[in-house]
């Protein structure tokens, strides 16, 4: 099978699956063999940052000349981007051979994509050697299909909020519970600041299963020359550095080879697109991932402390099981006006809807169709389409991603 067609049937699978992940997972990897079991990991949950802390932890391993895997999800632009080694993604060839022997076993379960990606890079990871694996959960932590591997050298939980509440919970409290089913006795864990109600089940877990951990708090920080260099900018990005370098610190305490001067380079290289990202200086676009309540709550902290006093245009698409309302209102106070889109996604809120509901708040806002209309002046550098003041582009992965193509295709 050509590439396309394995990742078309890959992609097209159910989001859900018949039975819990790591269920399906279980099945899905005894057939290969339980390669996870030839692999070392540092383990990642949370709502929020998940990616960009396994993007800093991978940038300091790929410094400290560690072969590492990382496994991230959702892509942006390409499936490639979900399975790395030392930044380099997985070959299509490689993504098709793989692809092609999972589509062919015969599983009692239903396994979804994400079962499927996973299977894959964990057959590639072990194919390639390499010494550790970043794995980043999917929605949960309990009975994620990830939490199929044996415990990790270091658990990693960053912000938790409230997204996937209908999996996940209602509640601060069971959400965490969730996330902590990551956490394993015979692991180190690394834990965020977080909500009280959130922090205190997550040191529960660890005091019940007699696990060493640090809460990774920038203000107890004496040294913050680590974040002097970051390509990614905001308050939340220090945490998710903060994070990553406790991490690193703790494996170099097991063993691994993790020099000061890693840690450091790591840090200032490491890059993670679509979050703070800013797409072009003139005029302004800065992109940004925040999916969700808790995202765009960390979005508005960053933009005050970057920007203080700036009003922004705001260009938004989201999707319809988000809570739109609440992102919409976390904006209102920093926006001049919002523009409205519709992201290719058969869960997307309609435009229209949203503009609508921002329009009632006092905020002039507007939806457009057409999203190639929107990012035209800031391709074609228009520097005299009236644009005045810097605009922010935020929402969903797939509006994200599909900025980033328009770009790309511009080049």
């Amino acid at each position: 099978m050509k590439y396309e067609d394995v990742i078309e049937c890959i992609e097209n699978k159910r989001r859900f699956g018949n039975k819990p992940g790591v269920i399906i997972s279980q099945e899905l990897l005894s057939a290969l063999g339980n390669p996870q079991k030839e692999l070392k990991f540092v383990h990642i949950a949370g709502t929020n940052g998940k990616g960009s802390t396994a993007a800093f932890l991978s940038s300091v391993l790929n410094a400290a000349g560690i072969r590492t895997g990382m496994f991230t999800s959702p892509h942006l632009i390409s499936f490639t981007e979900r399975i790395q080694i030392n930044g380099n993604q997985i070959p299509k060839e490689e993504a098709a051979s793989i692809g092609e022997l999972l589509l062919q076993l015969k599983l009692e379960g239903q396994a979804t994509m994400f079962d499927y990606c996973l299977a894959m890079a964990l057959l590639y990871f072990k194919k390639e050697r390499c010494e550790l694996v970043v794995l980043e959960t999917g929605m949960g932590g309990r009975l994620d299909s990830t939490n199929v591997i044996d415990a990790p050298l270091v658990s990693i939980i960053t912000k938790i909020g409230y997204d996937h509440t209908n999996v996940l919970g209602n509640t601060l409290a069971e959400i965490a519970a969730e996330k902590a089913g990551i956490l394993k006795q015979g692991s180190y864990a690394v834990i965020e600041t977080q909500d009280e109600a959130a922090l205190e089940v997550l040191t529960d877990v660890c005091q019940k299963k007699c696990i060493s951990y640090q809460i990774a708090d920038v203000t107890d920080l004496q040294d913050d020359t680590y974040f002097s260099q970051m390509h990614m900018k905001g308050k939340f990005q220090k945490e998710n550095a903060y994070a990553a370098i406790l991490a690193a610190k703790e494996l170099k305490r097991q063993g691994y080879d993790i020099t000061e001067n890693a840690i450091r380079k790591g840090i200032s290289k490491a890059i993670w697109q679509g979050r703070m990202e800013i797409m072009s200086k003139e005029p302004f676009l800065l992109i940004d991932g925040a999916h969700n309540g808790h995202g765009v709550k960390a979005l508005v902290e960053s933009l005050k402390e970057l920007y203080p006093d700036e009003k922004f245009h705001f260009i938004m698409g989201v999707l319809a099981d988000k809570d739109y309302e609440e992102m919409a209102d976390l904006i209102l106070p920093l926006a001049q006006d919002v523009v409205t889109v519709t992201p290719e996604s058969s869960r997307a809120l309609q435009g229209v809807q949203l503009a609508e509901y921002i329009a009632g708040k006092g905020i002039t806002a507007r939806y457009e169709e057409k999203i190639e209309a929107v990012f035209e002046p800031f391709i074609h550098k228009q520097d005299s389409c009236g644009i005045k003041g810097k605009t922010i582009a935020f929402g969903s992965l797939y509006f994200i991603g599909d900025i980033r193509k328009l770009f790309l295709l511009s080049v």
